[in-house]
């Protein structure tokens, strides 16, 4: 039911429901956390560490005031819509706005699936010493089970969730056991706002993989399956979950960007293959490092591939008008056909999987140029937000972070994506 004060401001009156009970409604997020937490954030955060030092730890400022801005724009327009974002789109831009935004939606989620499949052969390479590209084959099959045998994917999805515990567990061990970060070089790199030579493509893939739209547009679809209603909005359940998010992708990214400051950048290594991300966590966990490390890319990927896949159907879906479902047939066999082109894609590359994974990460930041536009026409508009209090903060952090990505994407693709896209398929 629609609560109005006195001026008719619809949730001016809600109240903000206790920590406890906010805790219980949260959910989307914690998903969205396990789909943005894949090799492609795990490989980028080790080079981000690893290559530049603290250096780029300023960027983790933007990436939580954008990654809180992205997704709470869109589930207010969702809640003042009464609509997931891409549906909203095509009612008030017709369906090729929303065409448009799904296309691209899409791709990004298939590059991210690339990067994905890479994560998965990097990650069998370290644990069993096998080529990357088999490795990654035999777990599409186990990923293609997954969509098809329910019982198949519950089993999986909590080996996967240890997987990642182990993961984090390690980071944090290792962080703790070589003596944590510099206090005085960490409190430089949050306040310096410099981009080191080389590093923008780097940066960009960072930012695109850890604050994106798409996530954003995709919690509004993870929001109608949970039932969230438009008090939730108001109550701090959205809020609550997006700071979640948030939250635990930073920690975990942090994390590995830490650890490779601390262990990789004073060596001058930087990292190129598989082997040099399992380098972080030797200093503690020895020879087992290449074994946890290996554990932590193929749970990390092989979660990612799951969700991300039918996160990039689901939004194609919705672009054209097409069926939503995740049992539908349209996302079934659309996510096992994505698998197939991504997976000819990453096999006709001739480099290391982590480069490739780079590569797939920086591809995906073509997705908040595109979609972000109409999400900023559409947070503006006086019709969409009839009856509600103007949303003034979340229009200019919603504009800000728009004009942050776009000019991060401009200059990236002009200095360093374009002039090296030549060398996709090129050499070792």
């Amino acid at each position: 039911m629609e609560v109005k004060n006195k001026q008719g401001l619809i949730g001016e009156d809600v109240k903000v429901l206790p920590l406890g009970q906010l805790l219980k409604r949260i959910g989307p997020g914690l998903i969205a956390t396990g789909i943005v937490v894949g090799p492609g954030a795990v490989t980028t955060a080790s080079m981000l560490g690893a290559n530049y030092g603290y250096a780029l730890v300023w960027l983790f400022l933007p990436i939580i005031f954008m990654g809180i801005t992205f997704v709470m724009t869109s589930n207010w327009l969702a809640t003042t819509t009464g609509m997931p974002t891409i549906h909203a789109i095509r009612k008030y831009f017709g369906k090729v706005g929303a065409g448009i935004v799904g296309v691209a939606l899409f791709l990004a989620c298939l590059f991210f699936t690339m990067g994905n499949i890479s994560g998965t052969g990097a990650g069998m390479n370290l644990i069993f010493g096998i080529d990357w590209k088999i490795g990654s084959a035999i777990m599409i099959v186990i990923v293609v089970l997954a969509y098809f045998a329910k019982n198949v994917y519950s089993k999986v999805e909590k080996l996967i969730t240890l997987c990642i515990i182990i993961m984090i567990i390690a980071f944090y061990v290792t962080l703790v056991g070589v003596g944590g970060p510099n206090a005085k070089e960490l409190g430089k790199g949050l306040v310096s706002f410099k981009i080191p030579a080389g590093s923008l493509a780097t940066a960009l893939a960072f930012i695109s993989t850890n604050a994106a739209i798409t996530t954003g547009i995709y919690n509004t679809y993870l929001g109608k399956e949970k039932k969230w209603k438009r008090d939730d909005l108001f109550n701090g359940v959205m809020f609550t979950d997006s700071l979640v998010h948030v939250i635990s992708v930073v920690l975990i990214t942090g994390a590995i960007v830490l650890v490779g400051a601390i262990v990789l950048f004073p060596e001058g290594k930087s990292i190129k293959a598989p082997a040099q991300l399992a380098g972080m966590l030797e200093p503690i966990m020895g020879n087992a490092a290449r074994y946890i490390m290996g554990f932590a890319l193929v749970g990390a990927g092989f979660s990612s591939l799951l969700a991300n896949t039918q996160r990039g159907m689901v939004l194609l879906g919705a672009g054209i008008n097409k069926q939503t479902g995740m049992e539908s047939k349209f996302v079934r066999y659309g996510c096992l056909a994505c698998l197939v082109f991504a997976m000819i894609i990453c096999y006709s590359f001739n480099g290391s999987p982590t480069q490739l994974i780079l590569l797939a990460n920086i591809a995906t930041s073509i997705a908040t140029p595109v979609a972000g536009l109409f999400v900023v026409l559409l947070i503006w508009r006086k019709d969409v937000n009839k009856g509600y209090k103007a949303p003034t903060a979340l229009r200019i952090c919603m504009t800000l972070s728009y004009i942050f990505v776009l000019v991060m994407t401009g200059f990236a693709f002009a200095t360093s994506i374009i002039p090296n896209i030549s060398s996709l398929f090129g050499g070792a």
